[in-house]
């Protein structure tokens, strides 16, 4: 039997083993100090044991960070030797996002619940889906004895869902020479349910902090006061207005034009009757990559400058996270060529190179000058309620990453 259907044949027998390994995952939560949790240092153990367990070598590449009892966010790097072709990396992250409101859950967030072909819990679709069809690809080159034709590497981070700052980048910065330009990089953390997405571009990022400040009164005498939520109101309304003087657009994404909508709002009085004093709100926008953020930074500070004065508040500014998109990977570049032949052979889909207006860890690899490839079969239900994933998916998906590592994606 030719090496290709060996590997997929080894892969298609590894369900039980998966259903373990996402069950496994998901009892350690790995939440970052930013949403109140202890950072991923016992997913990165729980994982480590299984990379040595194959006999890959495994090297750390921790961050420090005092915000953890432990004191460093783990980030995982484990290869397996091959010959003298590109090298192969897939890179998952162990972080999770919070479950938010348990009462829209149907059951423990943190307890893997099998129906049938889906599988539900926290994170087990982001990222524990490409973490599992990741590592059991390599599982099957390494039972059934096949040599790569090139090195391949597994990643692991740390600190995907709240910047990266502890996670790739630091990676990157540390241990450059781990990456080259003529390497394979694919990140199992973006695509469609029918595995037809492969991503190579983004949009940037731009998160905007606005503190309003005007003075708290009895909201009987409005008179005596500035009514900062009605300021802050007015600013909310007024980004379809400052999202108007971006009109451009570019066909590579999937949504053509960049995004700005106001998200997050804190609480300024828990009570009816009093008007507000201070209110703070945030502003995500998902920014077409030709444009200068700048431009958008300025164009903020302009309309909401004006509305303070005509309303007599405070306004104070912050950016609370800011990304320019890097070029984009090409679209005939070898990893996205690969993937392309891989993922026809098992999904039976031709999967085509686009953009989406979602932030990746990708964007790190590209600011370097490195092609990468996000690509997963996706459930579109990350950070939701009731996540979940598909079986038949992650196995499917390993049989692709088999093959990538194998170098018999034709």
């Amino acid at each position: 039997m030719a090496s290709a259907e060996r590997i997929l044949e080894r892969i298609a027998g590894y369900g039980e083993q998966i259903i373990g390994a996402q069950r496994q995952l998901i009892a350690v939560p790995a939440l970052g100090p930013a949403v109140g949790g202890q950072g991923e240092l016992a997913k990165a153990e729980l994982v480590e044991g299984w990379l040595n367990g194959l006999g890959l070598k495994v090297e750390r590449v921790d961050a420090p960070d005092s915000r953890v009892e432990a004191g460093i966010r783990p980030n995982l790097v484990a290869t397996l030797a091959g010959g003298a072709g590109p090298r192969v990396w897939a890179l998952s992250h162990l972080d999770v996002v919070p479950v938010g409101d348990l009462s829209l859950w149907s059951g423990d967030p943190w307890s893997l619940r099998v129906e049938g072909d889906r599988l539900y819990g926290r994170g087990v679709s982001d990222n524990h889906h490409g973490l599992a069809a990741s590592f059991f690809g390599v599982k099957a080159l390494v039972e059934l004895g096949v040599t790569p034709p090139g090195q391949v590497g597994l990643i692991l981070v740390s600190d995907e869902e709240t910047g990266s700052l502890y996670g790739l980048d630091h990676v990157l910065k540390t241990r450059p020479e781990l990456f080259g330009p003529n390497d394979l990089i694919v990140v199992p953390d973006v695509g469609e349910p029918d595995s037809s997405l492969i991503e190579v571009a983004e949009k940037s990022i731009f998160w905007l902090r606005a503190e309003v400040r005007g003075r708290q009164v009895h909201a009987s005498t409005p008179n005596r006061g500035i009514n900062a939520l009605a300021a802050a109101a007015r600013m909310m309304v007024a980004v379809r207005e400052i999202k108007a003087r971006f009109p451009e657009r570019d066909e590579l994404f999937t949504l053509p034009e960049s995004s700005m909508e106001p998200t997050r709002h804190d609480a300024g009085v828990e009570n009816i009757n009093t008007i507000p004093g201070r209110e703070v709100f945030y502003v995500d926008c998902r920014v077409l990559p030709q444009i200068d953020l700048d431009r958008v930074e300025a164009a903020f500070a302009e309309v909401f400058g004006e509305i303070a004065r005509q309303e007599g508040v405070e306004l104070f500014l912050s950016v609370a996270q800011r990304l320019q998109a890097p070029p984009a990977t090409p679209a005939d570049a070898p990893v996205v060529g690969a993937l392309r032949a891989a993922i026809a052979r098992v999904h039976g889909v031709q999967a085509r190179p686009r953009g989406v207006g979602g932030g990746t860890v990708a964007a790190f690899f590209r600011q370097r000058g490195l092609p990468v490839a996000v690509w997963y079969t996706d459930s579109k239900s990350a950070h939701m309620p009731d996540e979940w994933t598909s079986l038949s998916d992650i196995i499917k998906d390993a049989q692709v990453f088999g093959l990538l590592y194998a170098g018999l994606w034709e």
